[in-house]
């Protein structure tokens, strides 16, 4: 398949008037100017000077596993009966079934990470996913990606309601590093009867298997935190393991742009396009992605969806830029930049050969209010 004669904004540093791009097996194959030379026996699409974008990326969401207006039956999202659940898979609880899947599409968001809440201080593994399919196992882009933590006020309120620990934050701190710990003890005693015929096997753990290839950097920590004081007990944290770290909201990063810029710090910036519904959210501002973006600081926009839904990826964006930050920075921070961050950018975020060929087609300006997609493209086949 051939798109052509479309504006092609590739997110990987050039814009290409008059382009085209050529598809096979879902795969991008050629991108240019003009139109493709030697190809034949393929269907073409006249983009009749359209506007083509990488599908975008939300790095932070919870879809398919808080399902929309369902209460407690859609509701997969905090396993909140014991406070350390790093064994729990998100692939085992997304539903694609559910129709924000397909409101996603619409907006065209193609890739997503989704996985648990917040309520525990360690909560489970974290997935990327396409936006389309039917059977979760044919729709992972990495899985598991990350190992989700949570500081602050909230594994604090729902162990409080329970009458168990943690309740206070430095019992948040103590738990995720008691685990860890454990961890890298069952680690090293692992290594230790490989490599030593006298030495016991331990016995088996699941939830310090599923914290190995953390410790070991193959996927990364995610640690949720609004207040400017949990950002630095989890930058303390990931320190003190070497673990491959990103900051989930920030809610007060702009207030330490200049610290979290020395300690090299990739924050996933969001919802902002909500109002401040608990304690830590009381300097909650749309201008904080864009400050973090002047000061250096690899930043992605979120939607934590369905805090903010899904579809609305685009107007976040928009609203930070309207609040200060750079344009094309802000488009980035929908494409490219949450799969740099995420590890994922070998195959998805820009368009480029070799990469999936995940595309969104807009007549106008995506990040205006009355943006919306004419066709969207996941694997190379359209699906809206």
């Amino acid at each position: 398949m051939i798109l052509q004669h479309g504006t092609i904004h590739t997110m990987a540093g050039n814009t290409i008037e008059q382009g085209y791009i050529l598809i096979q097996n879902g795969i991008i194959q050629q991108i240019g100017q003009g139109e493709p030379l030697d190809i034949t026996d393929e269907d073409i699409i006249d983009l009749k000077g359209a506007h083509v974008y990488p599908g975008f990326i939300d790095a932070h969401t919870h879809l398919g596993i808080f399902e929309d207006g369902l209460n407690f039956e859609g509701d997969d999202c905090n396993e909140d009966t014991e406070p350390i659940t790093p064994h729990l898979r998100a692939i085992d609880a997304i539903n694609p079934m559910e129709h924000c899947f397909r409101e996603a599409l619409e907006g065209g968001v193609t890739t997503v990470v989704t996985g648990p809440g917040s309520a525990n201080p360690i909560s489970g593994q974290l997935a990327a996913i396409k936006t389309y399919g039917n059977c979760i196992d044919r729709m992972i882009v990495k899985a598991p990606l990350a190992i989700k933590m949570a500081l602050g006020e909230n594994p604090k309120s729902v162990y409080h309601d329970k009458s168990q620990t943690p309740v206070t934050r430095m019992a948040t701190a103590a738990l995720i590093r008691e685990q860890l710990h454990k961890a890298k003890h069952y680690l090293e005693d692992k290594k230790r009867a490989l490599e030593d015929e006298d030495s016991t096997m331990p016995e088996y753990d699941l939830k310090c298997e599923a914290l190995i290839p953390a410790l070991e950097k193959e996927i990364q920590v995610h640690f949720h935190a609004h207040r400017a004081d949990d950002i630095f007990t989890a930058i303390r944290l990931a320190k003190e393991f070497d673990l491959d770290y990103v900051i989930v909201h920030g809610t007060e990063g702009h207030l330490i742009a200049d610290e979290l810029k020395a300690e090299h710090t990739r924050v996933l910036s969001g919802p902002f396009l909500s109002d401040r519904s608990k304690p830590e959210l009381k300097n909650l501002t749309p201008s904080c992605p864009g400050i973090l973006m002047k000061h250096g600081i690899q930043t992605a926009i979120i939607t934590d969806h369905p805090v903010i839904p899904l579809q609305y990826l685009t107007l976040a964006a928009g609203l930070a830029v309207r609040e200060g930050a750079d344009y094309e920075a802000a488009l980035k921070a929908i494409t490219i930049e949450p799969a740099r961050i995420c590890g994922i950018e070998k195959q998805v975020g820009s368009i480029e050969k070799g990469k999936d060929a995940d595309l969104v087609v807009f007549e106008q300006d995506p990040l205006l209010l009355s943006a919306k997609p004419t066709m969207v493209f996941v694997n190379g086949i359209r699906r809206v």
